[in-house]
């Protein structure tokens, strides 16, 4: 027979945003219990070097995220590694049901699901993931050691990737469909100085070119954006960097959602389409995207959810008193 967990405050997803609000939940008394998801920690856990984070000159992603984990159960979340596959929020309690067969009842729920990496779409992109084609450089670029590879995509993702790949590949190409690129203005200056990168601008990804017994990428054919003309560029490997996509499956025919599949919230505030019901991180933000947003918005969504239970006569609203501050 299935279990059924209740709580006060259930947070789907475990990135900054949702070890965050881990954290600020259970600083409020509502112990909280945080489900993990598919890729606990998130995106920072496939990121190296983060420079961008208050406090820390250089921190590995994924040493940045134990630490929050770590935080999120010192102060009394239950976290707890599970995947929700169904979440039921037409009445409170809300119910979401997890793959391990458990389900968790909750007055408020906080998504803090986040994004996941866009593809392209071509069939022979989809062939060879897994055998030489990925969308994560710091996952698998310890396999392209002497190799010439090549990254797609022209924002802060391709420029990030491509640089951490210069530590194992003898050569990056990287290409993207315009002239310039859409990076920070730091990390573009890297990639040009950067004697292992080749920009090849104004082409598109038209087809992955490999072998079938085995299975592996030996060329990429490419495409000019004005011509039409092809070119076929020698590769081992090929990192898709096109941005990222919010992980809104859970809700995206429930929630009211804006450019794109973002959930909406309301200004101000991590409020959603539906009452007691939070969204934090990248799930609802598409323009600043940042791991220092995510956590000041996993903040916001606990105080939310707070004052919301509060008002129901769930929970008592805090007194002011100083707080350990996580982003």
């Amino acid at each position: 027979m299935a279990e059924t967990r209740k709580t006060k405050v259930l947070i789907i997803g475990s990135g900054p945003a949702g070890y965050t609000a881990g954290v600020y939940a259970s600083r409020a008394m509502l112990e909280p219990i945080l489900v993990q998801g598919i890729e606990p920690g998130g995106q920072l856990t496939t990121t190296t070097e983060v420079e961008n984070w208050p406090g820390d000159t250089e921190v590995q992603g994924p040493d940045l995220m134990v630490r929050m984990e770590a935080h999120a159960k010192a102060m009394g979340c239950e976290i707890i590694g599970d995947i929700i596959s169904d979440l039921d929020l037409s009445q409170r309690p809300f119910t979401a049901k997890g793959d391990s067969g458990t389900v968790y009842e909750a007055d408020a729920v906080i998504l803090a699901t986040g994004a996941r990496a866009k593809w392209l779409g071509l069939p022979s992109e989809d062939k060879f993931k897994g055998f030489g084609v990925s969308a994560c450089a710091t996952c698998d670029g310890f396999f392209y050691r002497g190799q010439e590879i090549v990254v797609i995509g022209g924002g802060n993702t391709a420029v990030e990737e491509a640089l951490f790949l210069t530590n194992f590949a003898s050569k990056v190409t990287l290409i993207h469909r315009r002239d310039e690129l859409r990076a920070e203005k730091i990390l573009i200056d890297r990639l040009m100085k950067s004697p292992k990168i080749e920009p090849l601008w104004h082409h598109v990804l038209d087809e992955v070119v490999g072998t079938d017994a085995p299975l592996g990428v030996e060329a990429v054919r490419v495409k000019h954006v004005d011509t039409g003309e092809i070119t076929e560029i020698p590769a081992k490997g090929v990192f898709v960097a096109i941005g990222h996509a919010p992980a809104n499956e859970l809700v995206k025919d429930v929630l009211e959602l804006h450019n794109g599949g973002y959930v909406s919230v309301k200004p101000g505030s991590t409020e959603t389409s539906v009452p007691g019901v939070f969204a934090a991180g990248d799930l609802t933000d598409h323009k600043y995207r940042q791991a220092v947003t995510s956590a000041g918005m996993g903040c916001m969504a606990a105080l939310d959810a707070e004052r919301f239970l509060a008002e129901q006569g769930d929970a008592e609203v805090a007194p002011d008193a100083p707080v350990a501050v996580v982003g």
